[in-house]
């Protein structure tokens, strides 16, 4: 398996001790005109702290602006997805006739009503009060919404709100980003902290919105280095952080940086998986997380956790559904790592309790 990805040989190993069947690659950032990726010891250093003694305010609150009645299915994804990465309180913010129907079906996330100005349709300025009067820490907006002018101009107000105090951060996906193609030079208007989290196809749209012509991003679907230099164009001129989803996601960063997540999983070719990704990455900027590092760290507990699924299904079958109750178990690992690597730090080497652990690291069988 490439560097940069952990193995999972059943629960009893933690992450990037398993076996390697092969010699491990060299680092692909060691490459000239390599992307940099990231592995399980630089993804464990992302993870952000859990005092002993904190609360659900500790936490962070999530807000999430998601759902219809066609697609609810999105907006729960996204809330359990937002709860499993961490996130102290979870609000579902859906229009005022379907509140009802997701109260029934969210058991830990609270709801709130959004007025409208037709049947499931949210009335963009006084939606907008009711969310600037609601306490969150940080936003995720588009899944499953219904698309129309309403939805929009929803986004567009929620990007334009007053920079000072600064505005909670917020995740940007499906009908958002779709939204946002239509708005033009949208990144003058915002001074909000955004993670944007397009498939290829929501790329070309924005570039394409943007003023560009899409074609000449290349093959964004299989080619690397197009990705990495599109996502990064992208990112440089919107000033904000983008994550192009796919076989090695590629996170890019308004001050250029950019990173490469190896997970190729064709198991997570599947609805939904889009949804939980942003909720995960939502839940961590709840968590007071800056918008690059959680956008890497949700990233990387997605496709671990989505291997960890291939591992016991195959490339086929997997469901979206099954991927936020996983989260917490990689992260869980990834924490383990993150103590060692403080334990070596400290006294110049790791302490090993686990016979086992130690034989898989040197590749011996146990």
């Amino acid at each position: 398996m490439g560097e940069g990805r952990a193995e999972f040989r059943g629960e009893s190993r933690p992450l990037g001790f398993g076996r390697r069947d092969t010699p491990a690659a060299p680092p692909a950032a060691e490459a000239p005109g390599a992307i940099p990726t990231l592995d399980d010891k630089a993804a464990a250093a992302l993870l952000p702290s859990r005092p002993a003694r904190g609360h659900k305010g500790t936490f962070g609150k999530l807000l999430v602006i998601a759902g219809s009645l066609d697609y609810a299915g999105a907006a729960l994804l996204v809330c359990r997805a937002g709860g499993r990465a961490g996130a102290g309180l979870v609000t579902l913010a859906v229009p005022e006739s379907l509140q009802p129907l997701f109260a029934a079906k969210v058991v830990e996330a609270t709801t709130m009503a959004l007025p409208e100005d037709d049947l499931e349709e949210i009335d963009p300025e006084p939606a907008i009060a009711r969310i600037l009067d609601h306490e969150h820490d940080a936003i995720v907006l588009g899944p499953g919404l219904r698309p129309g002018l309403a939805t929009v101009e929803l986004v567009r107000i929620l990007l334009a709100v007053p920079d000072d105090p600064p505005p909670p951060p917020i995740v940007l996906d499906a009908e958002a980003l779709r939204s946002m193609a239509t708005l033009g030079e949208w990144w003058t208007a915002t001074g909000r902290a955004c993670v944007l989290t397009p498939h290829p196809g929501e790329f070309a749209r924005l570039r394409a919105g943007a003023g560009l012509d899409p074609e000449a991003d290349g093959d964004l679907a299989d080619d690397d280095a197009a990705r990495s230099v599109a996502a990064r164009d992208a990112a440089v001129t919107w000033h904000q952080v983008v994550v192009l989803k796919g076989a090695r996601t590629v996170i890019a960063e308004p001050d250029g940086t950019v990173t490469a997540v190896t997970f190729e999983n064709p198991a997570l070719a599947s609805g939904g998986t889009g949804d939980v990704l942003a909720g995960v990455i939502g839940g961590l900027l709840a968590q007071g997380m800056a918008a690059g590092p959680a956008a890497r760290l949700g990233v990387y507990l997605h496709g671990l956790a989505g291997d960890l699924v291939r591992e016991r299904l195959g490339d086929a079958g997997l469901l979206a559904s099954d991927l936020p109750d996983l989260v917490p178990v990689v992260r869980k690992r990834l924490a383990g790592i993150a103590e060692r690597n403080k334990a070596s730090s400290r006294f110049g080497f790791a302490p090993r309790t686990d016979p086992a652990e130690a034989a898989a690291d040197q590749g011996i069988d146990g």
